[in-house]
C-alpha cells in the first residue's frame, strides 16, 4: 500500500489527461488533504470508511481550468441582476427574454444585458434596434451593453439616467442624438468606454447579503463550465479594498468554490502612484492563501497607457505623457517587488510601453518580479523578442472571437491572421496563459476560448487564422491550465494532474480530446472538484452535488434563465412560472399533425440538457422558447 492512512477521495474508471509528460494518460487518481497523492495507482491504497470512491464511467477528466484574465470580483456583485445573452442563438430569443424579464422586474430596478455576446452569434447576424428594445419594455429601464463599443438605453432608462437634450457629451463618449438634438438611446464609446462605465454605475446595486449570493452563483456557474481557478484583473470603478469586501467575507466563511488571485487596478487619473502607495499599506503580493490572494498591480497601471480595444473605431493615439507617468509607477512597483500586468492591444502602444520597461529595468532589475502584458492582439515579432528578453509573459484572451469580424473589416485578413500571434509566442518560449477578459467584452465560457484557439474561428463561425497560428487541443488546454498558473506565481502548484499538486479537476460532458471541433464550445462539466471537494455535480453524479443555493433577489434573471445558453433551459423557466407560448396551428401541422409541437418541445428539452453544444434550430418558430 502507498500510504498508511486512507485517502479522502478516489476517482477511478476515467480517461484522465494529466498534462504530465512523464505520464500523460491515466485511469484513476487519489486525493488526500486537498492534494493529489496518487495517479493511476488507486488499487494500491487502503480505503477507509470515510474514503469517497467515484466511478467516472469512462468520462474524460482534465485539470481544472484556470482563466488568467477575468473580472469575477466585479462581475460577481451584479451577476444575479444580469440577463445573459451569452450563447443565445437568435436575437428573437434575446428580445423575448428582455420582454419576459421586464414584466418580472419590480419598479425602480433595471433589465440589464452587460456584454459577453456578439451579434454574429445570432441567426439574424445583427444588433437589436432601439425601436425593438423600446417595444419589448416601454416602462422598465433597459440597458444593453455591446462589448466596450456601444450601449443601448430604452426611453425609460434615458429618463432614469437623466440624459436629455441638454446633457453634454462627456469627455469619454458620445450620446447619439436625433435631428432635434434629443438622445436616441445609443451611447458610443468614443474615444474610450468611459460613458459605458458611467452608465453601468448609475444602475441600482444589490445589498451586501444579495451580493454574496450573487457572487456564489457566479462561482457555481464557472464550476459548471469546469473552471476552478482564475486571476482577477481588477477593473474600472473597482476600488480596493471597498469593492473586495464581499469576496473577502465569502473567503472567511469558506464559501468560495473558485480560487482567485487578484490584481489591483489604479482608480484616479494623475493619482496612480498615490493609489498604489495606499494599496501597498493594505496588502501585498502573496498575501492570502491558495483560495484567495493578492497577485500584484494592474491591469491598468496608468490611464495615459490605456489603449481600449474597439475595432469599430480607429486605433487610439496615446498621449505624450505616457512615458513619464508609466515610469513613475513601474519604478515604484519594481522597487517593492510587486508583480504587475498591463493592458495593451496594439503594437504601437506595446513598443512605447516596452521602452519604459527597459528603461526601468536598467535602474531596478525586474528579475524575480513577474510582469506581463494582457491582450497583445497586434504585437510584432520585434516586440515579442523584447518581452522575452525582459522575462515577461503574455495573457491572451478570446476577444477576437467576439470582434474578429470588425477587425477584418478595418484591417483585412492578412493582419487578422496573427491576432494575437500565439504560435510565435510559444516558439520564443514566452509564458502564455489563456483566458476570456469576461464578463463584458467576451463571455466567461472557457470552452469558447478553447474552441477559438483550436479552430481559429469567431463565435459567428468566421475563420480568422491559418493552421500556422492555431493550436492542438492539448496545447490549448495547457495554456488554460499549466500556462495560466505562471500568471499567479503558482507554477507547479496547480495545472496538472500530478502528485503533490492541488486536487482541482473536472470531468466533462464530452471528450474534449476527440469530440468534433464544433462541439468543443458546447462542453460542460458533470463533476467539478476543487481541493478534493465536490463543488458541482450533475447527470449520473447528481447525488454528489452540494445543497442548492437560493437565488436572491426572487426576481433575478438567473432564477429563470441561468447563465450561458440561458433561453434554452425550458424546464427552469417553467418551474419559475414564466408562461410558455401556446402552439399555433400552421401549414406545417397539415404535414406533421400537432405532434409537430411535441417534437419541438422534446428537442428543446434535449438541448436544455447540454444547452449550447451546437447552433440549434427547430425548423419553425411556432413553439419557440
Amino acid at each position: 500500500m502507498n500510504d498508511t492512512s486512507a485517502p479522502d477521495l478516489i476517482l477511478e474508471n476515467a480517461k484522465i489527461t494529466t498534462l504530465d509528460r512523464a505520464k500523460p494518460e491515466a485511469t484513476s487518481l487519489v486525493v488526500k488533504n486537498g492534494r493529489i497523492v496518487g495517479v493511476d495507482d488507486a488499487g494500491e491504497y487502503q480505503r477507509g470508511p470515510d474514503t469517497k470512491v467515484i466511478d467516472l464511467q469512462g468520462r474524460r477528466v482534465i485539470p481544472g481550468l484556470n482563466d488568467s484574465h477575468m473580472h469575477i470580483i466585479r462581475g460577481g456583485l451584479s451577476y444575479n441582476l444580469e440577463l445573459r445573452w451569452d450563447g443565445v442563438p437568435s436575437l428573437a430569443d434575446g428580445l423575448r427574454m428582455l420582454k419576459e424579464q421586464a414584466q418580472r422586474t419590480p419598479p425602480g430596478q433595471w433589465v440589464r444585458v452587460i456584454g459577453g455576446w456578439s451579434e454574429f452569434q445570432f441567426a439574424e447576424r445583427r444588433m437589436p434596434t432601439l425601436d425593438e428594445i423600446n417595444a419589448v419594455s416601454p416602462e422598465t429601464p433597459v440597458f444593453v451593453l455591446h462589448l466596450y463599443c456601444r450601449g443601448m438605453l430604452n426611453k425609460a432608462a434615458l429618463r432614469a439616467c437623466g440624459y436629455t437634450k441638454d446633457t453634454p457629451n462627456p469627455p469619454a463618449g458620445e450620446i447619439q442624438r436625433d435631428g432635434n438634438g434629443n438622445p436616441t438611446g445609443l451611447l458610443i464609446a468614443r474615444p474610450n468606454a468611459g460613458i459605458l462605465y458611467a452608465t453601468v454605475g448609475k444602475q441600482p446595486k444589490l445589498p451586501p447579503e444579495q451580493q454574496m449570493n450573487s457572487s456564489r452563483h457566479f462561482m457555481r456557474e464557472l464550476n459548471r463550465l469546469g473552471l476552478t481557478s482564475l486571476v482577477d484583473a481588477g477593473g474600472g470603478s473597482q476600488i480596493y479594498p471597498d469593492d473586495y469586501a464581499i469576496i473577502e467575507e465569502l473567503h472567511k466563511r469558506g464559501e468560495m468554490t473558485v480560487r482567485m488571485a487578484y490584481n489591483i487596478f489604479t482608480q484616479k487619473p494623475k493619482q496612480e502612484k498615490e493609489d498604489f502607495l495606499r494599496c501597498m499599506k493594505l496588502t501585498g503580493p502573496g498575501k492570502g492563501d491558495d483560495f484567495y490572494r493578492c497577485n500584484g498591480a494592474g491591469e491598468m497601471l496608468v490611464y495615459s497607457a490605456a489603449d481600449f480595444e474597439d475595432f469599430l473605431e480607429p486605433r487610439p493615439d496615446l498621449p505624450s505623457n505616457l512615458e513619464k507617468d508609466l515610469k513613475e509607477v513601474v519604478s515604484l512597483l519594481a522597487a517593492n517587488k510587486w508583480p504587475f500586468r498591463i493592458h495593451a492591444t496594439y503594437d504601437e502602444s506595446i513598443s512605447r510601453i516596452l521602452n519604459v520597461f527597459e528603461d526601468v529595468n536598467r535602474e531596478i532589475p525586474f528579475k524575480g518580479t513577474n510582469w506581463f502584458f494582457d491582450h497583445c492582439e497586434t504585437i510584432s515579432d520585434r516586440s515579442l523578442e523584447r518581452v522575452k528578453a525582459l522575462g515577461g509573459g503574455i495573457a491572451i484572451q478570446d476577444r477576437m472571437a467576439f470582434q474578429g469580424e470588425y477587425f477584418l473589416d478595418r484591417y483585412g485578413s492578412k493582419a487578422a491572421e496573427r491576432t494575437p500571434p500565439v504560435r510565435r509566442m510559444l516558439d520564443l518560449g514566452i509564458p502564455v496563459g489563456a483566458g476570456t477578459d469576461a464578463t463584458r467584452v467576451a463571455s466567461y465560457n472557457p470552452w469558447l476560448s478553447l474552441y477559438w484557439l483550436v479552430t481559429g474561428k469567431t463565435v459567428g463561425g468566421t475563420a480568422l487564422y491559418s493552421e500556422a497560428n492555431r493550436l492542438s487541443r492539448e496545447e490549448a488546454l495547457m495554456l488554460y491550465t499549466k500556462g495560466s498558473s505562471w500568471f499567479s506565481g503558482e507554477s507547479g502548484k496547480k495545472g496538472g494532474i500530478v502528485i503533490g499538486q492541488l486536487a482541482d479537476v473536472t470531468a466533462l460532458t464530452e471528450d474534449y480530446m476527440s469530440v468534433a471541433e464544433e462541439k468543443i464550445k458546447g462542453i460542460e462539466s458533470v463533476l467539478t472538484i476543487v481541493g478534493g471537494k465536490i463543488v458541482y455535480a450533475v447527470q449520473e453524479f447528481q447525488d454528489l452535488d452540494p445543497a442548492p443555493l437560493p437565488v436572491l433577489p426572487d426576481w433575478s434573471p438567473i432564477k429563470v434563465y441561468g447563465g450561458y445558453g440561458a433561453p434554452l433551459d425550458i424546464r427552469k423557466a417553467a418551474r419559475a412560472g414564466v408562461p410558455m407560448p401556446q402552439h399555433q396551428h400552421n401549414a406545417e401541422c397539415h404535414h406533421h399533425g400537432c405532434v409537430h409541437a411535441g417534437h419541438q418541445l422534446l428537442a428543446g428539452i434535449e438541448v436544455a440538457r447540454n444547452r449550447y453544444a451546437e447552433f440549434w434550430g427547430l425548423g419553425c418558430d411556432c413553439f419557440a422558447f
